[in-house]
């Protein structure tokens, strides 16, 4: 099975229309403001204006209020939502679009509990747990805490980089991959040749 790409983070539109030619499956655009990679609704427009077709649009939100969701949503075409917060099932489903929900993963984590909870979304995306950020760390954690059977496609993030992301293939065996700080060459900027790295070692 081939394993999905998903390049979080952008935050300039030539650099996003840089890295969609490598063939990645996915870009993310992050609408949180404590975010270093946050874009506003000018930017993110502009950003998806220069993506090539059949990339998806994701757009990441933490326990964001829905009229700002909605708001968002009349501006950005986005194909589906990222949910990193404390988001319910309800909250993610109430938009009528496909959505991922992330979770943070520790030793109390019960990921059957959550995929059974989110059995709605199209993906759970599993990432490493900080209580003072919600994602894009660069911080990794035990895969092996992932290792669970569910119905839902895994979505590995957390630390993945040109050097990590095979081992945590091999070992996770997950649908996709999400990197955001690992393929950067400063804040919200990715690193073609990072990229390119990385995607071959997807691919091996």
């Amino acid at each position: 099975m081939k394993t999905r790409i998903k390049v979080c983070g952008f935050t300039q539109a030539k650099n996003a229309q840089k890295i969609a030619h490598t063939g990645v499956d996915a870009i993310g655009l992050v609408f949180y403001n404590n975010s270093p990679r946050h874009v506003d609704t000018r930017n993110a427009v502009e950003i998806i204006n220069a993506l090539p077709a059949f990339v998806n649009r994701v757009g990441l939100f933490v326990n964001a209020k829905s009229d700002f969701i909605d708001k968002v949503l009349s501006k950005v075409p986005l194909d589906t939502l990222q949910f990193h917060g404390d988001e319910s099932p309800i909250e993610c489903s109430q938009y009528a679009m496909p959505f991922i929900k992330a979770l943070r993963v520790n030793q109390n984590s019960n990921i059957i509990k959550m995929a059974d909870n989110y059995h709605q979304s199209c993906g759970l995306l599993l990432d490493a747990f900080n209580k003072d950020a919600y994602g894009g760390t660069g911080k990794t954690f035990d895969w092996n805490l992932v290792q669970v059977d569910i119905d839902l496609p895994i979505i590995l993030a957390g630390g993945l980089n040109p050097d990590t992301v095979a081992d945590a293939i091999k070992q996770v065996r997950p649908y996709a991959v999400d990197v955001s700080s690992g393929v950067e060459s400063q804040l919200g900027v990715k690193d073609i040749d990072k990229i390119k790295q990385f995607i071959q070692q997807v691919r091996l």
